[in-house]
């Protein structure tokens, strides 16, 4: 433990008294050597010096007054703007309103001209596939086999296309036609695919006029309930590099289009009847399940024999995000059959969660869904108290394995309660009959008409084709047809959709006025971002949705959390803040002032945010123009300009400009010096003020260079950097310039070129004084070539400008300290030695007690320098010098805990839900989520299991196989382009921050024989920590390590279980269709059975088994 003697006016409660006279007699009485610990005025004397040396540098290298000077000098190149907060939110949700009603009339067109080209449609019950011409975008995509063979394609009449490069879908494209994508386990020869094909021809026409209305226009696609998707314009389907699983009824845009929100409880039997095969079958079929539910959707999931309980930690109805359902795909592995059926216990059970109205659900369509092997109570009774007679619970029922049990009660249960009966005798019927309950749930829309014709927009999304991230607008699409008796068809045709790009949206925003740390946001219902700094997913080919919570993409607190509801609940408002935030390199927290303000986007079911600090309310127009007319000349160039030639830089500094997008026709780089030369270059054809470039960037951008150039005339140039052991000044701008001096010095410059992007820029502003960055090293870091490289630390600070009273900060300046010259003029200003004193420390001998210092008893006293984050920046121990950027409890964990107990640091823990792991080894022991089901031992010996389901379901599987041999294999794994499998995980944050205490701090840390004294002081107008401590005589005083390295967060960590039982606020779409008076439910189910022969069964088991015994895994199918 630490025992402490604080000083100062806000010092905590002290320790007991024996703690101090302990702690005083330790500072008084001398070492063997006779050297004391410093007093605690010796190190404030210290910590004077430093600061008197850092702030004399600043001042002289900085040059943060001459910038001042040089910014009124050239009051006449630039205007002070006023960012008015509620001006803007009201201008870019006008602007994305407008954008999105483009696609709204889009949408409700195609919708309106699909429902009419089906009316018109005359069923054809003789039609033939080499009747209909369409483009099959699979019919060009290689499959290869996982041994290296190439698959034979099967046969296609697909037409033969042309396809052009497009830079708005990022690939090759006809505007000619329309292609098509039917599953692969769908056969496209059948009477339903054909016709459905033919009728949904006409739509190309539309999707034509719809694109010459609007030519920003991206992906129109209409999503059939029979599987086929037609897409414009046409483009190859990019499927997975074995097998394609695309089933566009399974994506999630298709079922929030499709269906009104659901409360769903999912009952399993698990009793003993239930056979090993069909429980694994059970399991794949609730996995399946899961997938046809999204946000707007609650769920749980139970297990019942003569009991019922829930199969995970949850208790009641949760939200059916991704982390939820995670959480039910692990626990439902664990299902055990064993015991006896009793369904009233499971239906008692469901009945009770979807009646408990004290938590956050859907209160839309409520259902029952039940898998079971058979029985024969049809728990009547059940039903009549909880479900009679208004029937406002579903109930579906699944009969899952091959058996002789009658299903006539499964049927009954389902038709007597608004539901459907169906089978999954095998592997291959559990995709299709887990969604097609969503038939069934479109009865009510269907029926309503043009009231549940509501377009929604759905979560973020990577788009199928190339796109990247997207948002999908969603409209239902009715079957209008009549039967002989007038009575309305309640079928839904499918669901319409056109794509919005992200990007799209983002270039309505404002960036650059609002400065590096000001940003737009925008939330959906759920809270779910669809517009934020940080929502940056690291998985390009993922199934779900993004759904990143704002709570989570800042740092959460309860100010933010009102916001939240606010905008959710459609208000208008504004709030001006403390908060803290995180470094862009995720290695800091900062407590900052923000003005939030935020507005409803009319029309649709987002809100939009903006979020300022108090120094971004003002922002720099450069107005060059007069400038530039004079220089219009042949040959002439602005002389600004000149300093961004590379022939300049040896005597003005090298510049690294910021890669933005100042013109239509430049070519963008990552690589700094290639975008300089695009950008040279095309400055060669065009002027400043051309129309085909951004001028507020442009003018910006030849205006800072400009006057960072002025700088290096009056400041840089005139010093010499080695007399105080700099390794290069620099000075980043608001406009995109980073120049840094001398010349050489670029070419360890590591910051990046944008300086909204470098984290020392951002974090310069909102901090005053100097801020101080060590190279970051992370924990593994092991010094290597150390004789050759030179370590340079960065100390930077903002430049606050006072105009008419407005205030801003448009540049940061620092310098680049060298570090082994620093750390041995750290150990002088650290020392007895004075000013007069340039021979040596003074010294003592054993009969003369004095005081130890940070130079002559380096061999005994630890002086370090550590920052706000808690790494080192300094030290007086030559063997720290290559661990500076480490987290301090790296170098000394024990002396990092005593710092962290006695309250300089606090700690702030997060997760990151956008990460990308390795996956981690998977047991042999459990059923994948789609793979194949090896039979037991015991399972062989029984004749009964080979005439049982399981041989059946082999069977099925066999069939798929003949096409594609990758069929045999799990799903679960990441993008076909992935060679690692990396998928998506949470990774657990943690950093460490300055608290409000004092700023000077004396303690012992008690380790018994073996105690430490050491004392902190922060420095003034600093970021840094001054740490005095005596050297650790031995190792007995064992500390915990404090960690700050990312670490991938534990199972169920942050807590899933205690999370939903306090929900986040959300709200679901506004409308219900969950109930219509003139629904039939009459079509309820139906049954199927086929008995094939011993001997098929057993010679097709025996080649099964054999074929898939080398196979591979294959990759998912996207979103689209």
């Amino acid at each position: 433990m630490a025992m402490a003697a604080p000083t100062g006016s806000a010092a905590p409660v002290a320790p007991a008294l024996c703690g101090h006279l302990a702690l005083l007699l330790l500072l008084a009485v001398p070492a063997a050597h006779g050297y004391s610990f410093p007093q605690q005025h010796t190190m404030q004397y210290w910590a004077r010096r430093l600061e008197q040396e850092i702030d004399g540098v600043m001042r002289i290298f900085g040059g943060v007054q001459q910038l001042r000077g040089i910014y009124n000098e050239n009051r006449n190149l630039f205007e002070v703007k006023e960012n008015v907060p509620r001006k803007l939110v009201e201008k870019v949700a006008g602007d994305i309103e407008s954008l999105l009603a483009k696609k709204v009339r889009a949408l409700k067109r195609l919708a309106n001209a699909a429902e009419k080209f089906q009316k018109a449609h005359h069923w054809q019950d003789n039609i033939r596939e080499e009747d209909i011409e369409y483009y099959d975008s699979k019919a060009d995509t290689e499959y290869d086999d996982p041994d290296g063979e190439e698959i034979e394609r099967e046969k296609s009449n697909s037409l033969k296309l042309e396809f052009t490069d497009d830079a708005n879908f990022k690939t090759k494209v006809n505007y000619s036609y329309a292609a098509v994508q039917i599953p692969t386990d769908i056969y496209k020869g059948s009477t339903v695919i054909l016709n459905e094909l033919n009728w949904t021809q006409a739509l190309e026409d539309v999707f034509i006029e719809n694109r010459k209305e609007d030519p920003s226009l991206l992906w129109q696609v209409f999503g059939s309930a029979t599987g086929v998707t037609r897409y414009y314009p046409a483009t190859p389907w990019r499927a997975p590099s074995k097998i394609d699983l695309y089933d566009v009824r399974r994506r999630p845009w298709y079922i929030q289009g499709a269906s009104s929100p659901k409360d769903m409880v999912i009952i399993v039997d698990v009793s003993g009847s239930v056979s090993g095969l069909t429980l694994k079958l059970m399991k794949t079929s609730v996995y399946e399940m899961l997938d046809t539910l999204s946000d707007d959707d609650y769920v749980n999931v139970a297990s019942f024999n003569e009991k019922a309980k829930p199969v995970s930690c949850f208790k009641h109805l949760v939200q059916a995000n991704i982390r939820n359902k995670k959480v039910f795909k692990e626990d439902v592995q664990g299902m055990v059959a064993k015991g006896t059926t009793d369904y009233k216990a499971g239906f008692e059970y469901a009945f009770d969660q979807l009646q408990n109205s004290n938590i956050t659900r859907a209160n839309c369509n409520k259902m029952i869904m039940m898998f079971t092997d058979g029985g024969e109570d049809r728990v009547q009774d059940v039903f009549e108290k909880y479900n009679w007679p208004n029937k406002t619970v579903r109930v579906f029922t699944f009969s899952v394995g091959q058996h002789n049990y009658d299903v006539t009660p499964l049927q009954w249960m389902a038709c007597a309660n608004k539901g459907y009966y169906f089978e999954i005798p095998s592997i291959g019927a559990i995709r299709i009959n887990t969604q097609e309950y969503l038939d069934v749930l479109g009865r009510p829309m269907v029926l309503a008409g043009n009231r549940a014709k509501q377009v929604q927009w759905t979560n973020v999304y990577q788009d199928a084709l190339g796109l990247g991230l997207v948002v999908t607008g969603t409209l239902p699409v009715f079957n209008l047809t009549e039967d002989s008796s007038d009575r309305k068809n309640q079928l839904i045709l499918g669901v319409m959709g056109i794509d919005v790009a992200l990007n799209d949206i983002k270039r309505l925003t404002p960036r650059y006025n609002l400065g590096a740390n000001g940003y737009v946001f925008a939330i959906d219902l759920n809270g779910y971002v669809l517009l934020h700094p940080n929502l940056q997913p690291q998985i390009i080919n993922f199934r779900e949705p993004v759904t990143l919570d704002f709570l989570d993409a800042e740092l959460e607190d309860e100010n933010k959390e009102e916001i939240r509801r606010s905008m959710i609940d459609g208000n208008d408002g504004q709030r001006f803040i403390k908060t803290l935030i995180k470094s862009l390199d995720e290695q800091y927290i900062d407590e900052v002032f923000r003005t939030y303000t935020w507005a409803p986007i009319k029309s649709t079911n987002y809100s939009l945010g903006l979020v300022l600090p108090p120094y971004s309310t003002y922002y720099i127009q450069a107005n060059l123009s007069d400038q530039i007319l004079q220089v219009k000349l042949p040959n002439i160039k602005m002389k600004d300009f000149e300093y961004l030639l590379p022939n300049s830089f040896e005597s003005e500094g090298h510049v690294f400009i910021a890669p933005r997008e100042y013109c239509k026709d430049l070519d963008l780089s990552d690589n700094n010096t290639e975008f300089l030369e695009n950008f040279i270059a095309l400055m060669e054809k065009v002027t400043p003020d051309s129309k085909q470039c951004d001028n507020f960037l442009l003018h910006n951008l030849i205006l800072d260079t400009g006057i960072t150039q002025q700088l290096v005339d009056r400041v840089w140039k005139d010093q010499d950097l080695n007399t105080y052991s700099l390794l290069a000044v620099f000075a980043a701008t608001d406009g995109g310039i980073t120049r840094v001096f001398p010349n050489k010095a670029a070419d360890d410059w590591e910051e990046e070129p944008e300086p909204f992007n470098a984290s020392f820029y951002r974090r310069s502003l909102d901090n005053k004084g100097y801020i101080f960055k060590p190279p970051y090293r992370d924990a593994g870091y092991r010094e290597l070539d150390l004789e050759n490289n030179t370590i340079g630390i960065l100390v930077s600070t903002a430049v606050e400008l006072s105009i008419g009273g407005k205030t801003l900060k448009p540049a940061v300046v620092g310098v680049k300290l060298d570090l082994e010259a620093w750390a041995e003029k750290f150990k002088v200003l650290a020392s007895n030695r004075t000013d007069r004193d340039q021979l040596g420390s003074r010294r003592c001998d054993p009969l003369t007690s004095c005081e130890m210092d940070c130079e002559a008893n380096n061999k005994d006293l630890i002086c370090v320098l550590i920052d706000d984050g808690g790494f080192l920046v300094l030290s007086n121990q030559e063997d720290h010098w290559y661990q500076v950027g480490k987290f301090f409890s790296e170098v000394d964990a024990n002396l990092m805990s005593a710092l962290y107990n006695n309250s300089f640091y606090a700690r702030k823990e997060s997760y990151d839900f956008q990460s990308v792991c390795a996956p981690e080894a998977q047991s042999n022991t459990g059923a994948a989520p789609r793979g194949v089901f090896v039979p037991t031992v015991a399972d062989l010996l029984s004749l009964a299991w080979w005439t049982s389901a399981a041989a059946w379901s082999l069977f099925q599987q066999f069939l798929y196989g003949l096409t594609y041999s990758s069929w045999f294999q799990t799903e679960e794994v990441a993008g076909d382009s992935m060679e690692a499998r990396e998928t998506s995980c949470i990774m657990k944050q943690t950093q460490y921050y300055f608290s409000t205490v004092n700023a000077t701090y004396n303690a012992i840390i008690d380790c018994g024989n073996c105690s430490r004294l050491f004392h902190a002081q922060r420095l003034a107008n600093t970021n840094l920590l001054f740490v005095v401590a005596d050297k650790p005589l031995c190792s007995q005083c064992e500390s915990v390590k404090l960690m700050q390295a990312e670490v991938r967060a534990p199972p169920r960590d942050p807590n899933q279980c205690e999370l939903v039982d306090r929900p986040r606020y959300r709200k679901g779409p506004h409308i219900c269709f969950d109930y219509n008076a003139t629904e039939d439910t009459s079509d309820c189910g139906r049954g199927a059975s086929f008995a094939p022969s011993l001997g098929v069964l057993l010679s097709l088991q025996l080649l099964l088994l054999y074929s898939s015994a080398s196979r591979h895994p294959l990759p998912p199918a996207a979103c689209l």
